[in-house]
């Protein structure tokens, strides 16, 4: 079993930053992928990044490549999404999700952090 839960969204300005934070607690295996995902209001929930907990590799979506980053810190067993350069399409609330490296599908969520994004 896995358990995450998500923190640090806020009200921001436009142009902003702003850093969530997952924190993992329960079975955490090495291979684990680890991904942040958002649904705006009115939207369907989508894919905002992933890093795995043994390696660099990361994936982004075409709409945050650049502005956004993925890190994670095994010690804690938090992974963090820096987000700078925030627009107003930003606001959602943001999600952080981990699958095992067997898995198509994300099967254990957090329950989500509101992000706001003002003009």
């Amino acid at each position: 079993q896995v358990q995450l839960v998500e923190s640090g969204g806020d009200l921001v300005q436009a142009g902003g930053s702003l850093r969530l934070s997952c924190a993992a607690s329960g079975r955490t295996v090495s291979s684990y992928f680890v991904g942040w995902f958002r649904q705006g209001p009115g939207k369907e929930r989508e894919f905002v990044a992933t890093i795995r907990w043994d390696g660099g590799n990361t994936a982004y979506a075409d709409s945050v490549k650049g502005r956004f980053t993925i890190s994670r810190d095994n010690a804690k067993n938090t992974v963090y999404l820096q987000m700078n350069s925030l627009k107003p399409e930003d606001t959602a609330v943001y999600y952080c999700a981990a699958r095992g490296p067997f898995k198509l599908e994300y099967e254990y969520w957090g329950q989500g952090t509101q992000v706001t994004v003002s003009s």
